[in-house]
């Protein structure tokens, strides 16, 4: 038994807790609201995230950063991209020694351009970062559905012990040291997932979404391996595996943020009514940035940029690439897969 703490009770960071209370650990959920935390404590339930979920028992939560921060020596963050900066800043200074800090989030910071690991390497430069990203559904880790994902560090054996700590008959975990593929891939896939929901939304059927999900690969893995990543990163768990489950399922809150923009809601309206961080939005920003930066043609991304940031209809944009120059399906394909 560990002491392991996970920072941000949304639903991924409460299917987390839960795996590593049901594993054993003495797992300790932080949420920065009071009453979240009484509820999971009292009721063990989190109604607003996982909703008819019971809690195990030996899950605690608090609301005390302090008496997160000083529980373990393992602290999954799994706070939405936008607060990782933030948290970083106010977490480092109840620790005292360099301990584990394990990101679960799936974006990149617009401006500075820096996936999170690196924003946590400025923030916490004492501390050991890895990743953990995967075909994941909350929903359905509670339900301990099959299950598999990826615990990406440059130093494998810290990959390991998370292997360990997550491990069980419902939740398999492989490891993996390219951070930066496992990262970019985790990202990058919520922009085509958008994609995918955009082109549901519209009624466009099956041939639309698979062509959107191939051409979203190459999209990612070019942009990908320009930074740095292995190739063949992109076609395991956190490159084709995370970006199927995204582009299909009701569960993806991308995917339906897509879906209700496809069908003519304004950008403002969807992320009112979905009521939790749509990461994809955030991340076609960055992604776009990074395409001019690093001078690689990433077409989908700059489409879902139009429509996200400059008001072009969906089905323009569609349009607009359907109308693309001529090209050989391979010429750039097997070059990043």
């Amino acid at each position: 038994m560990e002491k392991v703490v996970v920072l941000g009770a949304g639903s991924w960071g409460t299917a987390l807790s839960i795996v590593l209370a049901e594993n054993g650990h003495n797992c300790l959920l932080w949420s920065h609201r009071e009453d979240q935390a009484n509820e999971i404590n009292h009721q063990h339930s989190n109604e607003k995230y996982l909703p008819g979920t019971v809690l195990p028992t030996s899950l605690k939560a608090t609301s005390s950063l302090k008496e997160a921060a000083t529980h373990g020596k393992t602290i999954v963050m799994a706070v939405p991209t936008k607060g990782i900066r933030e948290v970083c800043r106010n977490v480092k200074e109840w620790i005292q020694e360099p301990i584990l800090f394990v990101h679960v989030s799936k974006g990149i910071e617009p401006d500075s351009l820096k996936r999170i690991s690196e924003v946590m390497r400025e923030e916490l430069p004492a501390h050991l970062i890895e990743v953990l990203s995967g075909p994941s559904h909350a929903e359905e880790v509670v339900l301990k559905h099959p299950t598999t994902v990826t615990a990406a560090c440059e130093d494998i054996q810290y990959a390991e012990k998370v292997q360990d700590l997550f491990m069980n008959g419902n939740f398999r975990v492989y490891t993996n040291s390219d951070v930066i593929g496992v990262e970019i891939g985790g990202a990058l896939k919520n922009i085509i997932a958008l994609g995918a929901g955009i082109s549901d939304g519209l009624g466009y059927g099956d041939n639309a979404k698979a062509a959107l999900i191939t051409r979203g690969l190459a999209e990612i893995a070019r942009l990908g391996t320009k930074m740095g990543a292995k190739s063949s990163t992109f076609s395991g768990l956190t490159g084709i595996g995370d970006l199927i489950v995204t582009c299909t399922s009701v569960h993806s809150r991308n995917w339906r943020a897509g879906n209700l923009l496809g069908k003519g809601m304004k950008l403002d309206d969807v992320l009112n009514q979905m009521g939790m961080v749509v990461e994809g939005v955030r991340t076609t920003k960055a992604a776009h940035q990074l395409s001019k930066f690093h001078e690689v043609p990433m077409p989908i991304t700059s489409a879902l940029y139009a429509v996200l940031f400059e008001q072009v209809d969906p089905k323009i944009a569609v349009d607009q690439l359907m109308d693309r120059v001529k090209k050989h399906e391979m010429e750039d394909l097997f070059e990043y897969l």
